[in-house]
């Protein structure tokens, strides 16, 4: 059908994944901007324009769906608490981390290409890439409707540990510090607490424990391991840019 209307049709030899034919689309277009929208009837074609508007200004404008459009309950939950955590890592506000109706700066999206997974997880992966890189982007609310193509092939507690390990690779990538430095103050304070519980149970104010020798040393090594990872991540940038 869509060749018959004259679009350009690129196909895999097999079935790659989804996220895989999104790399597909953004090597072979021919645009400057790239517009990605699901076939499973939850958006509407007409929101196309809402996006397009954006961007002059912006490098990527993601559509927002209502918390009515998710398959479940459940569902909207889980997407919430990982937009929440997104955002914190990210340094930015994240209204929707999972939609895949979005236009993007086709120079911009290609530079991150090789970062983006073959599966279903691209819309996540793309948008901290873009954030934490430092391009603009755009929230566009839309109506979306209920999926009409089927069920969602993504698993909520499955595909929710995925998308934290894909959201802690993306910010090692581009902000260690935002995942050591918590890590260090928390072994920091539990060395405190280590030694405060032995003040007060042994009255020994000169003894230092072992756990707390081992949390301190070891908040001390963690942070300087984010210390080095800010330092590569700022080389490696200043390298892309020079190129």
């Amino acid at each position: 059908a869509a060749e018959a209307a004259g679009a350009r049709v690129v196909r895999h030899p097999y079935n790659k994944g989804n996220g895989a034919a999104i790399k597909t689309a953004i090597r072979n277009t021919r645009t400057d901007v790239l517009l990605i929208i699901d076939a499973d009837g939850q958006h509407n074609p007409a929101d196309i324009a809402r996006l397009l508007q954006y961007m002059d200004r912006y490098e990527m404008a993601v559509s927002v769906r209502s918390a009515e459009s998710h398959a479940s309950r459940a569902r909207g939950i889980g997407n919430m608490l990982l937009a929440r955590f997104a955002s914190y890592v990210a340094g930015m506000e994240f209204a929707d981390l999972t939609s895949g109706f979005r236009a993007m700066r086709t120079d911009v999206i290609r530079e991150f290409v090789h970062l983006l997974p073959n599966r279903y997880s691209w819309p996540t992966t793309s948008l901290l890439c873009f954030a934490k890189a430092g391009y603009s982007i755009k929230f566009v609310p839309i109506e979306a409707r209920k999926r009409a193509g089927g069920q969602s092939q993504q698993k909520l507690v499955r595909n929710g540990f995925k998308f934290l390990t894909i959201i802690l690779r993306i910010v090692m990538l581009f902000s260690p510090l935002r995942v050591f430095f918590p890590v260090s103050l928390i072994m920091l304070t539990l060395s405190l607490l280590a030694y405060l519980a032995s003040v007060f149970v042994g009255g020994r104010w000169l003894h230092i424990p072992g756990a707390t020798q081992a949390l301190f040393t070891g908040a001390i090594v963690v942070f300087m391991f984010g210390l080095l990872a800010e330092q590569i991540v700022a080389l490696g940038l200043i390298g892309r840019r020079e190129r």
